[in-house]
């Protein structure tokens, strides 16, 4: 399921552009220099591990029970490369296709729930019946999900639309699942889709629900041209 973004994507592209839209649509995806100001790769990397980080010690404070973490670090970079090659296939067709005609018609926001919506029922069957969570997980984690697509609309944006930024992000939300405790077995996305649900209305409100890039309280305001 996972190559189906981009296979959504390539086939429509080709029918514009031939061989040659697709070409430039995985160059777009891959480009790593395109992400401006580079004070943003910090938000790329570090905010999945600290939204885990606090999901942790939050079901420590309430006392659920938590095994002792035991992951090999021999194993992260494995899961790095892994969950990279895996989030170009998606964000390639989501954020790489479709994320611009999708907020010039809806603005950022919009675009980031609706999105996340196709981008959580994308996912409901495995979630619910194939790995049998309950309905309480999965609804869970369908919250995460759209806020997650949220902040990816966030970052895009404020990268100068890098799709590599998407996939950075991306490739970090999955490591960082799989190094909660453990290899994700006690992951719980019912708290952490409500920390991460706060976090994608926090930054709506600073970032404004129109284009996520204009800062409230700054006076430099960053024009989108869709």
């Amino acid at each position: 399921m996972l190559v189906c973004p981009l296979i959504a994507a390539s086939i429509l592209v080709y029918k514009e552009s031939k061989f040659e839209g697709i070409k430039e649509l995985l160059k777009k995806t891959l480009n790593y220099r395109k992400i401006n100001p580079k004070i943003w790769y910090l938000p790329i990397f570090l905010l999945m591990p600290a939204i885990m980080l606090l999901s942790y010690l939050v079901m420590r404070f309430m006392g659920k029970p938590l095994p002792e973490p035991h992951i090999s670090v021999l194993a992260i970079p494995l899961f790095f490369v892994m969950f990279f090659i895996a989030a170009v296939f998606e964000e390639a067709g989501w954020m790489g296709y479709a994320a611009d005609p999708m907020q010039h018609r809806w603005g950022a926001s919009g675009a980031g729930i609706l999105m996340g919506s196709i981008w959580g029922m994308w996912h409901l069957a495995g979630w619910h019946f194939q790995t049998h969570h309950t309905a309480t997980w999965t609804a869970g984690q369908f919250i995460s999900t759209v806020a997650l697509r949220i902040i990816i609309f966030w970052l895009y944006n404020n990268t100068g639309k890098s799709v590599f930024a998407a996939v950075l992000f991306h490739d970090m939300m999955n490591v960082s699942e799989f190094l909660f405790p453990n290899y994700g077995s006690h992951y719980d996305p019912v708290i952490t889709g409500v920390i991460t649900a706060i976090l994608a209305a926090v930054v709506t409100f600073l970032w404004g629900p129109r284009t996520l890039a204009r800062f409230r309280y700054s006076g430099q305001n960053i024009r989108l041209p869709y």
